[in-house]
Formats: structure tokens, sequence, C-alpha cells
């Protein structure tokens, strides 16, 4: 019974979500299940198309990068790369892409996308560059507004995604948010993305299950 209640309500928000997505111009989906939102991505890219991603863990953890390297694809694998200036050139490649694939720290109920990066690799392809971008957003990281996305993206996401890092910043020893200026600092750039341009370009598809942080 709470299952259901909970796969009601979150199927509820995601289709206001979705209203509010297309009103921006982003092309909008929403899947129960990550299993299902990893074929929904499969669909939207063409055979022969060239992809790319960012450090996104959710898009690992679906298995949709894998999915990718297992089809018609040229694919620009960054996790690959051998060294951390093959890593930075990769990344550059990635802005040229056909698609690029990504995670979303926040998003707003209204539909505005919000996201946080050290170097600004992954904030600069969802602005510009590839063709066609494909925002994974579990429904765990809808917030209620464009604050609130914010301070999830800063507080609730950074922290946790910095203990991926061999970095020294004060949010991986503490847990939290020291609002600092280490050299290590992962949020150096902050996106706030209101609209898709061109229209479609971004394409969100809303996954009804917790995924990444």
């Amino acid at each position: 019974m709470a299952n259901e209640v909970i796969e009601k309500r979150n199927a509820l928000l995601a289709k206001t979500v979705i209203s509010n997505l297309e009103k921006r111009h982003f092309e909008a989906y929403y899947c129960p299940t990550t299993a299902e939102a990893l074929q929904k991505a499969l669909q939207l890219i063409p055979e022969g198309s060239s992809v790319g991603w960012g450090g996104s863990v959710t898009i690992r953890e679906m298995g949709l990068t894998k999915a990718i390297h297992e089809r018609n694809y040229t694919v620009i694998d960054r996790d690959l790369a051998k060294s951390p200036e093959e890593t930075a050139e990769l990344q550059r490649k990635c802005l040229t892409t056909d698609y690029f694939i990504t995670s979303t720290n926040a998003m707003s109920e209204d539909g505005i996308l919000v996201n946080i990066d050290g170097n600004g690799n992954r904030l600069a392809a969802i602005c510009f560059g590839p063709k066609n971008v494909i925002v994974i957003c579990g429904i765990n990281k809808i917030t209620q507004n464009l604050d609130a996305a914010i301070s999830r993206a800063r507080f609730t996401a950074a922290p946790i995604n910095a203990g991926r890092f061999d970095i020294k910043t004060p949010c991986k020893v503490s847990g939290k948010c020291h609002n600092c200026t280490s050299p290590d600092c992962i949020c150096s750039e902050v996106l706030i993305t209101r609209t898709s341009r061109p229209a479609n370009r971004v394409k969100v598809i809303i996954v009804g299950e917790d995924c990444g942080f």
C-alpha cells in the first residue's frame, strides 16, 4: 500500500514538473523506474550518433554508460583516460558530440535545473556545444522552488560528491558546506538553466526513484 501511494505521488509530481519543463521548451519524459529511463534514453539517441557524458553517478549506476558502449555509437568516454591531461582533452571533445548525457544536482518544481561543478566542463556542455543534452533526474532531486534547488546543490549534493574525489576541502572532512574558497573547491561554477535554447535541445527524463545524490 505504501509503495502504491508513493508511486502515485511521484507520477503526479512528475506530471506537474513535465508540464512546467515543456513551457520552458525542454523535451520531457517520466519513467517510473531506472530500467525504463535507461531504455528511454537509448531510444532518444539514434544509431551512429557521437555520445559523451559528464561525471554523473546516476548514469553509471543505472547502466546507461555501459549500454552506450554496447551499441552502435561513437563514444567519448572520459572514464578511460590514462592521465589528467587525457581526461581534459576528452572533456573538450564531449562539447562537440551529438548527445551529451548528464544528471542534474537539483531541479525546481517549476522546471529550472541547477548544477554545480569544480571545473565546469559539465556545465559548459549543458549550456552550449553538444547538439543534444539528455538529463536524468531522480525524483529525489526535485525541490519546491529555485532557492531550495540551489540549496540542495550546494549543501546536499556537493558535500557528498566531494567524498568521491582525492581532494582537500572542508566539506569532505566535515560533511557540510563551509562556503570555502579552497583550491580544490568543487563549487566553483553554478549553472541555472531556466529554458532550453534551442527548444528541445535539452531533454529531461524524470525517474520515479531516487537516483544519485
